[in-house]
């Protein structure tokens, strides 16, 4: 049996842009973690994946990454690789 629920949509008016910047822990591996390693400093990537607790009694969020994509460069990037 699986558990459901609801989320009502909300509309909310932008009123302005807005930077938003976050430092956040990344835990990528094998393949993926040489490419993370690789990329320079600065430079822009795209990653997708999922956040997670650093550890059972944290509340620290972790980004597993599960895709990598380069985005210097080239307008639309180039996906590089990709583990599952």
């Amino acid at each position: 049996m699986k558990d459901a629920c609801n989320i009502a949509p909300r509309r909310l008016k932008v009123v302005s842009k807005r930077l938003v910047e976050l430092d956040i822990a990344v835990l990528a591996l094998g393949e993926t973690a040489r490419w993370l390693e690789a990329a320079p400093l600065g430079g822009e990537v795209k990653v997708t994946g999922f956040l997670a607790a650093k550890g059972r009694n944290s509340k620290t969020p972790v980004l597993h990454v599960n895709t990598l994509e380069f985005l210097e460069g080239i307008k639309n990037g180039s996906l590089l690789q990709e583990e599952g």
